[in-house]
């Protein structure tokens, strides 16, 4: 996996502070679905996403807006 794309995904997440589906994601960066979720695996290995389930859908969130919305901390 490319650090490109992870730094692409990352930047996408801060500046979407409700969270995204990886659909919105991949639209977002004109990419496929494939790489964003190699880069989504990597940044939640990494400790730096939360995913949400609402639903069917999954919400990712960059770490530390999750932690401003919802007022949880990072030993969740």
């Amino acid at each position: 996996m490319s650090s490109i794309w992870k730094l692409v995904v990352l930047e996408i997440l801060q500046k979407n502070p409700d969270g995204l589906t990886i659909t919105e994601i991949k639209e977002i960066a004109n990419t496929t679905r494939h790489t964003v979720s190699l880069a989504l695996a990597e940044l939640k290995g990494e400790g730096k996403i939360k995913i949400r389930e609402v639903g069917r859908a999954k919400l990712h969130y960059w770490i530390g807006e999750y932690e401003k919305t919802t007022g949880k901390d990072k030993k969740i």
